[in-house]
């Protein structure tokens, strides 16, 4: 059995993408997910799977799901337990903020390009600085994510790779229920 999570992108946030959790975790099940549990409202699916080869089908057969289910078309990552507890040790911000709010993760559906990457702007939020690290991104904000131009929009349109975000609690939550 492999733990992991699927990490839905703009799902009950903003006032869009309507999902009651009891309803997602019924239709993750009838998707053939196994032990599936969410956390907080905001699209995080734990489930596990009978073997690692059966992961690369789990996003896109969520996907369709929830479409039929639900009516909408979200975007689906999946990331392993052991691929976030790897990640936890990448953190490179964690020494430097003792608020686990104030970091993020960006979740990337592939390894940008590099020279995508190269155009990224370090100085474009004075005081927040981020990492892109493989498929994701470490994000800090001392002063809050709420007014900074490091936005989820900007990491996309400029590594032109489709993400999600989330913040360092709801990591470290997400490790601790994939086993981590």
């Amino acid at each position: 059995m492999v733990a992991a999570v699927a990490l839905l992108r703009g799902v009950n946030v903003g006032g869009k993408a309507k999902v009651p959790m009891a309803e997602l975790r019924q239709v993750a099940e009838e998707a053939g997910l196994i032990d599936v549990r969410t956390y907080v409202q905001s699209g995080n699916v734990a489930f596990t799977v009978p073997a690692k080869k059966a992961l690369p089908a789990v996003p896109d057969t969520l996907r369709t799901a929830i479409s039929a289910s639900f009516g909408l078309d979200v975007d689906v990552l999946v990331r392993t337990g052991d691929e976030l507890a790897t990640l936890a040790d990448r953190n490179p911000f964690l020494d430097d903020e003792p608020r686990p709010t104030m970091l993020h993760v960006v979740f990337l559906a592939g390894t940008p390009d590099r020279s995508r990457i190269a155009g990224l702007d370090p100085d474009r939020a004075p005081g927040d600085r981020f990492l892109v690290d493989g498929s994701e991104i470490f994000v800090h904000y001392p002063d809050g994510s709420g007014r900074s131009k490091l936005t989820l929009d900007y990491f996309e349109r400029t590594l032109e790779v489709r993400g999600t975000a989330r913040n360092w609690n709801t990591v470290t939550r997400l490790l601790e229920m994939t086993g981590g």
